[in-house]
Formats: structure tokens, C-alpha cells, sequence
């Protein structure tokens, strides 16, 4: 960790999304350098939605986008890697500056937009990538796409990415492409679910492989309306729901510096609503339907924290950023002590 820690300080000198971009590009030509603060991977073999996981940690999507890094993430020990979100068509997604941190609350703010190379070029480059990990892709809409059309713009991605996915989520709850957190509502939910499941089941038919579909959903919604997800998850086969995107809340950040910017707000200040949002899902969909907890894993603790909450899985994001790659085995470990 005290290793990362002076190429975060680096980093952290830098504009956010600067940063970012620099530090993937490195990632991307140099997928050794993935493992570099790593440690040793652990290894806590895990059988779920049909898929064998070698442990319970993945990384969140929005990180790598265009899956130009999946090799160095998984030398960095994951069991599961999340790429994406991407549309049908390249974007740029919202005007710069977009991504602010708050450091104090070791958090972001992002407003990106879905901002990608389209699915095309994602689904070329996954598709020579050689990996131990589990691969998900995640999928969204186009910016410009009217709602009435949002259906297509996820059938086209999930036709495009049955093939070298191992999982697809859907991502319906961005704050950050405008009108996106209106899937969630019942009647739109429940439609795109219908047009989704129908579709997996012609693709499993032609690929001889039935791929996984989760659903990722906001940490600001209600009671009703997150029973109406979870009913309806159940009703149309969906295999797993992802627990939470970010925040457009700033009751936890309120008077820092950025704290008003818009976007979404991840990092530690999530870990509370989110885990919140996972153990209301539990108790909806008992046992044994798989749940993906992430928002405000920010060490080892943390990560237990959410299997208490009732996650199968655990994923990271902002606290990778803070804490560098040696929280990866950190919150494993602990995944596989709780």
C-alpha cells in the first residue's frame, strides 16, 4: 500500500479525469504493471448464476469502459471484471471538467455520460483478451436515443455482446444520461425486462450458452419502487441485481469543496444507503437469488460489511483509486473469512 501510495499522491496532482486516462492507457500497453502492489491473489473459489468465481471481489464498471485493461485488472487478482457501460453507438459523453474528488471522504463525483467507444470496438477487444477472471459486460443507451427507443439501444448491445460476455448487466440507473433513472419505474421496467428476456432466450438457443443478465439499480429510490424491481427481476428470469450505482445525495458530503458539482457521488459516503438498498433486496428476494454489492468499499471491513448486508458478490471502484491494488486481496480475504 505505501508503494501505491506515492504513484497515487502523482496521480492525485493531476486533473481526475487526466489521471484516469493516463493511468489506463498505462495499464492497457503494460498489463503486467497490474500486478505490481497487488499481492498474492486470493483464491476462494465461488459457484454463482452458473459461473465460477475465484473469489468474491470484482471490479465495478465505469472504470474501464472500453475494456482496454481487462488483462492488468485481472493480474491484479479479481474474480470478476466489469466493463462498460457502453452503447450501441460511440459518445463522448458530458462536457469536461466531469469528474471531481472529495478526498477527505476519500470520494468522486462523476458526471462522464456514458462516454465510450461504442460496443463494437469493446466486443473486438474482449474478445482476444485472455483472462482467468469473470468477464461481465455492462450496457446502457445512447445519449441521444429517445426513452420511448431505450428497448432497442439494449437489445443491440446485448445481441453484440452475448458472445464474449459472461455476464451483461443493465445499467438503468446512472444519474448522468438524462431521463436514464426512468426505467425503474414499473411499467417501463417490466417491459424492458420482457423485450431482454425474450431476446436471452433466442440468443442462449443460438450460442448453446445461457449468458447471465443482472440488473444495476440506484441507491435513491424508495421502498415501492425497489419491491417493483425486485418482483419484477424474479417474474422475468433476471439472474442477479447490482446494489448500487452512485448518489446523486450530498447529505454526507455537504459544504466541501465540489460537494455541489452534479453527477454522481461514490466512494465512502455510499457505503451506509447502499448497503441499506442490499439488505432491503435480501429480505425481498431471500436466500439464495444472487445479489452484487458495491458503493463505499473502502477496505476489508467493508467488504464484509456487505456480505452481512446480504451480498453474494462485492465490488469495488473509488475505493481501488484510494487505496491502490492491494485492496483487491484485502476485501478477499475478508470475503472469504466473513
Amino acid at each position: 500500500m505505501k508503494g501505491y501510495l506515492l504513484a497515487r499522491n502523482a496521480l492525485f496532482a493531476l486533473e481526475a479525469e487526466r489521471s484516469h486516462e493516463l493511468t489506463m492507457a498505462w495499464l492497457s500497453r503494460h498489463p503486467a504493471s497490474g500486478g505490481v502492489f497487488a499481492g498474492r491473489t486470493v483464491e476462494d473459489p465461488v459457484r454463482l448464476m452458473g459461473l465460477d468465481f475465484r473469489n468474491r471481489i470484482g471490479l465495478a464498471a465505469g472504470l474501464d469502459k472500453n475494456g482496454e485493461a481487462i488483462e492488468a485488472f485481472d493480474r491484479m487478482g479479481f474474480g470478476f471484471i466489469e466493463v462498460g457501460t457502453v452503447t450501441p453507438r460511440p459518445q463522448p459523453g458530458n462536457p469536461r471538467p466531469r469528474m471531481f474528488r472529495l478526498p477527505s471522504e476519500k470520494a468522486l463525483i462523476n458526471r462522464l455520460g456514458f462516454n465510450n467507444q461504442g460496443v463494437d470496438a469493446l466486443v473486438k477487444r474482449a474478445g482476444r483478451v485472455r483472462r482467468r477472471a469473470v468477464l461481465g459486460i455492462n450496457i446502457g443507451k445512447n445519449a441521444d436515443t429517445p426513452m420511448e427507443q431505450a428497448e432497442l439501444d439494449y437489445l443491440a448491445c446485448l445481441h453484440k455482446v452475448y458472445a464474449v460476455a459472461d455476464y451483461i448487466t443493465v445499467n438503468i440507473s446512472s444519474p448522468n444520461t438524462k431521463g436514464l433513472r426512468e426505467l425503474q419505474q414499473a411499467s417501463r421496467f417490466d417491459s424492458l425486462l420482457a423485450s431482454l428476456a425474450s431476446a436471452r432466450e433466442a440468443l442462449a438457443e443460438r450460442y448453446g450458452a445461457r449468458r447471465p443478465i443482472l440488473v444495476k439499480i440506484a441507491p435513491d429510490i424508495d421502498d415501492e419502487a425497489l419491491i417493483g424491481i425486485a418482483d419484477a427481476a424474479r417474474k422475468h428470469g433476471i439472474d442477479g441485481l447490482i446494489a448500487t450505482n452512485t448518489t446523486v445525495s450530498r447529505d454526507a458530503v455537504a459544504g466541501l469543496p465540489h460537494a455541489d458539482e452534479a453527477g454522481g457521488l461514490s466512494g465512502g459516503p455510499l457505503l451506509e444507503a447502499s448497503n441499506r438498498i442490499l439488505q432491503r433486496l435480501r429480505e425481498r428476494v431471500g436466500p439464495d437469488f444472487p445479489l452484487i454489492g458495491v458503493g463505499g468499499v473502502m477496505s476489508g471491513a467493508d467488504a464484509a460489511g456487505k456480505r452481512a448486508a446480504g451480498a453474494d458478490l462485492v465490488q469495488v471502484y473509488t475505493g481501488l483509486i484510494y487505496r491502490g491494488p492491494g485492496l483487491v486481496a484485502e476485501c478477499a480475504r475478508a470475503m472469504k473469512a466473513a
